[in-house]
């Protein structure tokens, strides 16, 4: 299940995405933090992590940086906003 979901990732990047206009608010961006979720929480949580990310992803948001948190959750990275204050 895991290959399957980060190959249909990845052909989105190389096949999709140089298609449209940079868009991206965060570092990493979605479809490569999509890809390490579902690497370090597995395949459904890594999903869910990654619809998170693209729903919070919005002009409205400050954007910045966002690793995956090393535990579950859909919410943005609070450990590493503190680290920049």
């Amino acid at each position: 299940m895991r290959k399957i979901l980060i190959g249909l990732i990845r052909f989105y990047q190389a096949g999709i995405s140089p298609l449209l206009p940079p868009s991206c608010r965060y570092y990493p961006t979605c479809s490569s933090y999509m890809i390490q979720a579902i690497q370090k929480h597995g395949a459904i949580l890594g999903l869910m992590m990654g619809i998170g990310r693209i729903l919070r992803c919005h002009p409205f948001i400050r954007g910045g940086y966002d690793p995956v948190p090393e535990h579950f959750t859909v919410l943005r990275n609070r450990q590493q906003d503190e680290t920049q204050k």
